[in-house]
């Protein structure tokens, strides 16, 4: 799993900068089967995902990545391309699918887009973004889909916690 550290960006975009429909796509990333093993043997050792020979009498045929990697993944490609956005933090996910098993060899890319923007109803500084993420394969197919829910500091949040 060794992979250059990612240098993120300074967040520079505030809750008043971002617009409903804002798409974005990552670079496509090559998902290894010692990262699977890796991972799996650190976080998540299901047979199916720790032990290549027992894999191959899953339903899944072959070694696959545990869902938790494939999140893992997800929130490394998503810094990538959404680190300037001047984020609180994630509340919460909604209608997470795990739609298809990601295999060694698989290529995948990471897709956002800002469905739906609220100011908050109770602190000036901060303003409720809801974006729709997938991981998608190198086939096009949507292997993982869920609706981010995440506070963003407006233009006086960030002047009140840089003051």
């Amino acid at each position: 799993m060794a992979e250059t550290p990612f240098a993120a960006a300074t967040p520079h975009r505030c809750f008043e900068d971002l617009s409903v429909g804002e798409y974005r796509a990552s670079r496509e990333k090559r998902v290894t089967r010692d990262e699977i093993l890796a991972f799996a043997r650190t976080y998540d050792p299901q047979w199916f995902h720790a032990d290549p020979e027992r894999a191959k009498q899953s339903v899944f045929g072959e070694l696959v990545a545990s869902g938790i990697h494939v999140l893992a993944l997800w929130r490394q490609l998503d810094h990538e391309i959404n680190s300037d956005i001047d984020f609180v933090c994630g509340v919460g996910w909604d209608e997470l699918r795990l739609k298809r098993a990601i295999r060694a060899g698989d290529i995948i890319h990471v897709t956002s887009e800002i469905v739906d923007l609220r100011p908050s109803t109770t602190s000036a500084d901060r303003g409720t973004a809801l974006t729709r993420y997938a991981v998608v394969t190198q086939d096009g197919e949507e292997a993982v889909t869920f609706t981010s829910i995440n506070l963003v500091y407006t233009r006086e949040g960030r002047a009140r916690a840089a003051g």
